[in-house]
């Protein structure tokens, strides 16, 4: 179904019951549309890479480890993406000696399930700690930087922290994908409304998702990476994420490369291989 005429389905829906548009908007909003695929220039990097099945409550989750040897860099993917999309930073990570390790989160790639919160993924990542951590750092991608925070925030450790297209606030998801489909207010506030509920007994959460919230929580070395043309995730979230850790965190801006590209730019890839090879003399 065409984005205009699901856009127009749903708002027509919620002048008569506007619960059940908010229920279909809770639905699209929280389980991915479909599933990324490895493409070709990914492929041989994927196909290198050790792979194991995880059992995580029950969903198989496909994890991929490049490199012996403890505390990896864990890498973690994007809303709709997958662990192919750091193909590009493998190489240049194993050559200097770093090993990674990276997940297809559920509901994504070659995983189980059909959808991974911050809260499922914040788990995740502590007990893929318990198995290969504590980290080296972790690089995360987008969405993917929400649940990074969130799981340092409860325990996990990792020594750096590299956000690439960060989210700077949890409640920017809800409001752009209401945007984006041009939602009436009321199914606004409906998804907003069972997303709380989705989350109890969790509270406060379009705070306390953000991975803004409490930064004194969180002081390793962290490097924000954000593209000034980036149309899904605006460069104001990258700038307010280093603005609030300011004592740890560097900016590097970069141009041309949108929300994805720059995952594959060799001049991003270097600065980040850069940033957690480094010592705290250096």
């Amino acid at each position: 179904m065409a984005a205009p005429s699901l856009s127009s389905r749903l708002n027509a829906v919620s002048y008569v019951a506007p619960r059940l548009a908010g229920r279909a908007a809770f639905k699209l909003f929280i389980e991915p549309v479909r599933r990324a695929e490895v493409r070709p220039a990914q492929q041989q990097v994927m196909d290198a890479a050790a792979v194991s099945d995880l059992d995580h409550d029950g969903v198989t989750v496909k994890t991929y480890r490049w490199g012996d040897g403890s505390r990896p860099v864990l890498m973690v993917h994007g809303f709709q993406s997958r662990a192919a999309s750091w193909a590009g930073f493998v190489p240049a990570l194993h050559e200097a000696g770093l090993p990674v390790l990276a997940y297809d989160a559920p509901g994504h790639g070659d995983s189980g399930g059909v959808s991974a919160t911050i809260v499922d993924q914040a788990a995740l990542i502590a007990r893929l700690q318990k198995e290969h951590g504590p980290f080296r750092a972790i690089v995360a991608h987008s969405f993917g930087v929400l649940c990074a925070y969130h799981a340092m925030r409860s325990g996990v450790q990792a020594g750096r922290m590299v956000a690439i297209s960060a989210i700077s606030d949890f409640a920017y998801l809800a409001d752009a994908f209401c945007t984006q489909l041009s939602l009436r207010p009321s199914i606004s506030r409906e998804l907003r409304r069972r997303t709380e509920i989705y989350f109890r007994p969790e509270t406060d959460i379009w705070e306390r998702f953000s991975p803004t919230y409490r930064p004194g929580q969180v002081t390793v070395p962290t490097l924000v990476v954000h593209d000034e043309d980036d149309k899904e995730v605006p460069v104001r979230h990258g700038r307010r994420l280093a603005e609030v850790y300011a004592t740890s965190a560097d900016l590097v801006l970069t141009q041309g490369l949108g929300h994805r590209r720059i995952l594959g730019d060799r001049a991003v890839i270097e600065t980040v291989t850069r940033f957690l090879t480094k010592t705290d003399e250096q």
